[in-house]
């Protein structure tokens, strides 16, 4: 084979995509399917299967057990689990006259949820006939997680919505200096800090609560939930000027994956006056937060 022939055949394959590659990266066979609805261009809804156990529980009992559920991605949306009706308990359901209506996914009628011991009005949908474009959900239900008592995947309890197997989060020890300043005050320094890198969030920069100006803060009975990490309570700050409520969070008790920064204190970057690292100011990023939530 001649020099050329060679550049060539290189060039080639460089070109081809691999079959063992193609679950890699952004690279999901099932993202090649998606076709976006014509009536709203740049807009999606998908499913992928899941391989965790899921459970949902209404007080003491188990209405739904499944291990073939799905995550519906959509646009401008959370991921939401939808189960086999299969493996709901359908005579904890009543039909409900309620219905909601979705261009995308069509018409979702609506059941309440009665055990024999607990009742939740209006506690899960389901799309009988999708619409055009839409996942494949007819065989499948979903339910309102806020109405219901506890989420499992596996044995592990998870809080606030389905997660997201396309979301990450590390957590990173780093020796880079952090200052926190608020007020004018500047109420942590520390060089013992952990980096936590959630994809589609701003870093957060969790510090020992020794490096920090403990005696500007007062324990605060507010707590808050995360699927990605855990339970949460807070503290508030007060400087010389001003009372700062539910301004710093920690984690007593974190998932596995987050368990780097248990314990430690997490000042909320949009709230504060500035953070520093190695003495440059990062940048404040908008979130939900940014005016406060609490």
């Amino acid at each position: 084979m001649s020099n050329r022939a060679a550049t060539k055949t290189r060039r080639r394959e460089t070109t081809i995509r691999k079959p063992h590659l193609r679950g890699r990266g952004p690279h999901f066979p099932l993202l090649d399917t998606i076709v976006q609805y014509e009536f709203e261009p740049g807009y999606v809804a998908f499913s992928m299967p899941m391989q965790k156990r899921l459970r949902v529980q209404v007080g003491s009992m188990i209405v739904a057990d499944t291990t073939k559920a799905l995550v519906l991605y959509e646009s401008d949306h959370l991921p939401v689990y939808y189960f086999p009706i299969s493996d709901v308990r359908e005579e904890f359901l009543l039909p409900s006259t309620t219905t909601t209506e979705s261009p995308f996914k069509g018409v979702a009628t609506h059941y309440s949820l009665n055990t024999g011991i607990t009742l939740v009005e209006d506690a899960a949908w389901r799309y009988l006939d999708p619409v055009k474009g839409s996942p494949l959900l007819s065989d499948y239900m979903s339910f309102y997680w806020p109405k219901m008592t506890h989420w499992y995947e596996e044995d592990e309890e998870i809080f606030v919505h389905a997660r997201d197997p396309f979301r990450r989060v590390d957590c990173l020890p780093s020796s880079r200096r952090v200052q926190v300043i608020l007020d004018g005050e500047q109420v942590a320094d520390s060089r013992r800090g952990v980096f936590l890198f959630e994809t589609g969030h701003p870093v957060r920069h969790y510090l020992p609560i020794a490096d920090t100006r403990l005696d500007m803060f007062a324990p605060s009975r507010y707590i808050s939930r995360c699927p990605y990490k855990g339970i949460s309570n807070y503290y508030h700050v007060t400087t010389p000027k001003k009372r700062h409520e539910n301004i710093v969070w920690y984690y007593p008790a974190p998932v596995h994956e987050a368990e780097r920064i248990k314990g430690l204190v997490c000042f909320h970057h949009e709230l504060v006056d500035k953070i520093l690292v190695d003495g440059v100011e990062i940048p404040k990023e908008f979130t939900a937060a940014s005016s406060g939530y609490f």
